[in-house]
Formats: C-alpha cells, structure tokens, sequence
C-alpha cells in the first residue's frame, strides 16, 4: 500500500468517526427530548388507568391489567390507555358508532328531546375520539424517539468499529511492516535419491 492511499484511507476513517458520532449524539439526543417532551405533556394531564379492571373484558383486560393505578406518562401507555380503556368505553357509550355517525343522527333528528340527548352523545363522543387520537399521537412519536435511541446507539457503535480500524492503522500495522522477515533456519531436507 502506498503511503499516499494509507493517508487518504486513515482521513477517510477520521471524517467517518465525526459524521457517526454526531449522527449518534444526535439521534440519542432526538430520543432523549421525544420522550422528556411526551412525559412534559402527559404529567400535567393527571391521567391514571383504573385500580380496577377486574370489570373489563377480554382483550382489554389483559392489556390494562400491568398498568393498572398508573399514572400515563410515556408513549406506550398512552397507547394502552388510549384503545383499551378510551377505546372500549366510546364504543361501549355508542354501541360502536364513532362521532361522524353520532353527528350525522344528531343532525338528523328531528324529535327536539331525542336531538337533544343526541348531541351530548356526539359531544362526549368528540372529546373521546379527541383525546384518544392525542394519545396516540404521543405514541407514535413516542415510538420514534425509541427507534432514534437505537439508532444513535447503532451508529456509536459504528463509531468505535471505525475508531479502532484507525487505531489499528496508526498503532499496529506500522510496528507489522517495520519487523525484519524471519531468517529461515539453515537445515533443509536431505534430497531423495
């Protein structure tokens, strides 16, 4: 190898280890503020899943069960909280209607006492399938701060493969091409005859 490929190949390892490193710092740091962000926003919101749901029916039960007298606080129980618990009672409250449905029976209705309970039906409804679509908006983006914490770990990785390569070059493989070859001993085999 020539001395000028060594150098080029050695620099490109160098610039190598700064774009991975600062990708890995990065990604770690795009992580770390996703789920600081979501917690920041859940807290104050003094959401709790019930201490109870020896009510609740299969699936939901299971799903519910290890959170149970949590506070919400991080992407994943959000979306627990969100389909399993939010999910089941809309569904339950509107025998499986969702608000666009609700609301166009509200509309429609012409009985003033029936529009009337129509319409707080469509306004809980709203305020459900609001803060259901929020939580699981939480965690979604919750779910891409963890894939950017594994990808910043996977590029620091990268990172230290590349370092130690360009260690190997500056450290080890000068001291390798400076030893002398071994001088072969001097016995050789007798010749067949």
């Amino acid at each position: 190898m020539t001395k000028d490929l060594k150098w080029r190949i050695i620099s490109l390892q160098v610039i190598m280890i700064v774009v991975l490193a600062l990708g890995a710092a990065t990604a770690v740091y795009a992580g770390n503020f996703t789920q600081g962000q979501i917690r920041s926003q859940l807290e104050p919101q003094k959401i709790f899943f019930p201490k109870d749901v020896s009510e609740v029916a299969e699936p939901e039960k299971s799903q519910l069960a290890p959170y149970v007298g949590q506070q919400v606080v991080n992407g994943e129980q959000a979306h627990v909280f969100a389909d399993s618990y939010l999910g089941l009672h809309l569904r339950e409250l509107a025998d499986g209607k969702v608000y666009s449905e609700l609301s166009t029976e509200a509309r429609t209705e012409k009985d003033p006492v029936l529009k009337a309970e129509k319409n707080a039906l469509v306004q809980t409804a709203f305020r459900g399938e609001t803060l259901r679509g929020m939580l699981n908006q939480a965690w979604a983006f919750g779910t891409m701060g963890t894939i950017a914490m594994y990808a910043g770990f996977g590029l620091a990785i990268a990172a230290l493969l590349v370092t130690a390569s360009l260690l190997f070059e500056l450290l080890v493989a000068p001291k390798r091409a400076e030893q002398p070859a071994r001088p072969t001993s001097g016995v050789t085999s007798p010749a067949k005859a």
